[in-house]
């Protein structure tokens, strides 16, 4: 860093893209977390996971763990929220950890989510 990255009048530096997230995989599925949402259409970055076949790599689906309120007058990638790490649970489930440190399971037989 030089001292022109500090210079006053300039501006903020935008956050920092998201964690690296390891794969986790249960009962023949791969899950991974999905960070660039609104890329592929979809309402939101971050909260979000997406599961394959582990032996064909074939995506058999994109589940929201928690949603996003996006404030119109604030920009939007400070306001994304990453899943920060993956983890299998017990009992087929799957936990999910965020950025803000709040804690999901997702019963995975039912693709139900519980904040815990």
């Amino acid at each position: 860093m030089n001292d022109d990255d500090n210079a006053p009048g300039m501006p903020e530096p935008k956050r920092v893209g998201p964690p690296e997230v390891a794969p986790v995989t249960i009962g023949g599925l791969r899950f991974e977390a999905l960070h660039w949402g609104r890329e592929r259409g979809l309402p939101q970055n971050g909260g979000l996971v997406e599961a394959f076949d582990a032996a064909s790599g074939a995506r058999q689906w994109v589940l929201q763990i928690y949603a996003i309120d996006y404030d119109p007058t604030l920009e939007e990638d400070v306001q994304d929220i990453f899943i920060e790490k993956l983890k299998a649970g017990p009992h087929g489930t799957l936990k999910v950890v965020d950025e803000n440190g709040r804690h999901f399971v997702v019963d995975l037989a039912t693709l139900t989510v519980t904040q815990k």
